[in-house]
């Protein structure tokens, strides 16, 4: 009777190379010979035989047309592995045989990766103007840091270090497993001295030798002239610090602008609105406006502007980043007020323009 390699990995005929590949790795472990709990030698081979086939979209077609394909080593027609196939490296394609078989040989693929610290991220609000011009804000923050005491070492000050005797200096644990496969070594760091291959002498009274403990620290966040609301800011190291010779984890810096009343932002450039009467549209008026940064100037409005016209007044916008003190423009848009009431003589006026065609 012809096998269901699908029923056999726990899939639907229609799953994905991904599903298959997540279904192989959890059966391989639970039933690898060297699993002394649920160690089955048959059901791996059967589990590894479905894999090869339905990993493989030309094998895996063949199959679903026809059933159950028979490869050489099925037919026994040429040297066995003992396992259907598993010296074959072309078998293995997108396998990571450390993923699979690490909990049974200690990190035996390990691939040497350096500790990081833990990213932390905050919020930090400020008003219109600050995003515009940039201030500096103070934060408390409670984090993993280094160690003031022992800067960091682990060791107390004066006491030094001694060579790690469980590593014997190496900082790496070298380890031979017997498997099926014959015998594989494995190199892992050390977890007693973490990969250092030295051990303080003393340990720091303060952080335990672990050169790191959990403290409160102000920092100083430096927001930028001409942020935009929501954008972040990251500080390289600033997070979570880890023990000894670690990387720290960076902080990141999410910016909240609050709106203003009276100004808002087009990229580079600040708006505003004034209101202005109908007369002084017609003729034209000089008028006061107060800046975003306190300063005041003289705005001049030319006769016969329209609704919602904007006049540019150079350089008092938005500064530019490494634009070397550069700054966009500040745009004033103009809204007529219009009288709801005249007088007799506004009236007569208004009807001799309108008799002109003004």
């Amino acid at each position: 009777m012809s096998k269901d390699f699908y029923s056999i990995l726990g899939v639907d005929r229609g799953a994905p190379k991904d599903a298959i590949k997540k279904a192989f790795h959890s059966l391989a472990r639970k039933y690898h010979p060297d699993n002394k709990d649920t160690g089955d030698e048959a059901r791996f081979k059967e589990i590894n035989e479905a894999y090869q086939t339905l990993s493989d979209d030309k094998r895996r077609a063949e199959y679903d047309a026809y059933g159950h394909v028979f490869n050489g080593a099925d037919r026994g027609g040429g040297p066995s592995s003992g396992f259907g196939g598993f010296g074959n490296a072309s078998g293995w394609q997108d396998v990571d045989l450390g993923e699979i078989f690490g909990d049974f040989f200690g990190g035996g693929f390990a691939r040497g990766r350096a500790e990081r610290g833990r990213d932390i991220s905050i919020d930090i609000h400020v008003t219109f103007a600050e995003s515009i011009f940039g201030v500096s804000r103070s934060v408390l923050l409670a984090k993993t840091g280094l160690c003031d005491a022992c800067e960091g070492t682990g060791a107390e000050k004066g006491k030094g270090t001694v060579t790690c005797t469980a590593c014997n200096g190496q900082g790496r644990i070298h380890e031979t497993h017997t498997s099926v496969f014959g015998t594989l070594s494995s190199v892992r760091e050390c977890a007693e001295c973490r990969g250092e291959g030295k051990i303080p002498k003393v340990k720091c009274k303060e952080c335990f030798g672990l050169g790191v403990l959990k403290r409160q620290e102000e920092i100083t966040v430096k927001i930028p002239a001409g942020i935009n609301d929501g954008e972040v800011i990251r500080l390289t190291g600033f997070g979570e610090a880890v023990p000894k010779g670690g990387a720290a984890g960076d902080l990141y810096v999410r910016i909240h602008v609050a709106p203003d009343e009276v100004w808002r932002r087009e990229g580079s450039n600040l708006v505003m609105d004034v209101r202005i009467k109908l007369s002084d549209a017609l003729l034209g008026a000089e008028y006061t406006v107060k800046t975003l940064d306190g300063t005041h100037l003289t705005l001049k409005v030319p006769a016969g502007v329209s609704f919602g016209e904007k006049l540019r007044v150079r350089g008092k916008g938005v500064p530019i980043a490494g634009g070397k003190g550069k700054r966009g423009d500040l745009l004033v848009e103009l809204h007529i007020n219009l009288p709801k009431h005249l007088s007799r003589k506004a009236h007569a006026l208004l009807e001799d323009l309108k008799k002109e065609g003004i």
